[in-house]
C-alpha cells in the first residue's frame, strides 16, 4: 500500500463506529481531495480560472476527451472520441501513455486502486453539471 493509501485508511479509522454512508462517502471524497492535491495538481487545476499546464479537471466526468475549449490537446486525445467515465479515468491514471499512445501528458502512474478510488470520488464530487451533451 502507497503512503497515500495509508493516509487514506488511517482517515477511516479516525470515524465513529457509528458513522453514516454519507460520512464515509465524504472521507473517501476528502481523501481525494488530499491525493488529487499531490498527484494531480501541479498539473490540473480544478477551477478554470487557477493557472495550470493541463486543462482543469471541475466537470470533467462524463466530458468528452479532448473537448475542453481553449486548450491545445494533442491529436490522439481531440481524436479519440473517448468521454471520461471513471473506467476511463481510472485507465488513464494507471497507464496514459498505454491508454492513450500519442498524447502530450507525461506518464502517470497511478498504480493503486485505493489512490485511484479516493481521486475519483472526488472528481466526481466536482462534477456538478451534466455532461452528456458535451460527450457527443
Amino acid at each position: 500500500m502507497t503512503r497515500f493509501a495509508l493516509i487514506a485508511a488511517a482517515s477511516f479509522c479516525a470515524l465513529p463506529a457509528f458513522a453514516s454512508d454519507t460520512t464515509f462517502e465524504q472521507v473517501k471524497i476528502d481523501a481525494g481531495k488530499t491525493l488529487f492535491e499531490a498527484e494531480c495538481r501541479r498539473c490540473h487545476a480544478v477551477e478554470p480560472t487557477d493557472a495550470s499546464y493541463g486543462p482543469p479537471l471541475e466537470n470533467i466526468v462524463g466530458r468528452g476527451a479532448g473537448t475542453y475549449e481553449d486548450y491545445d490537446y494533442s491529436i490522439a486525445l481531440e481524436a479519440s472520441g473517448i468521454v471520461w467515465t471513471t473506467a476511463a479515468l481510472r485507465a488513464w491514471m494507471e497507464d496514459n501513455d498505454g491508454f492513450m499512445p500519442g498524447t502530450k501528458m507525461r506518464h502517470v502512474g497511478i498504480e493503486d486502486r485505493t489512490v485511484q478510488d479516493f481521486i475519483l470520488s472526488y472528481l466526481v464530487s466536482i462534477t456538478t453539471q451534466d455532461n452528456s451533451a458535451i460527450s457527443k
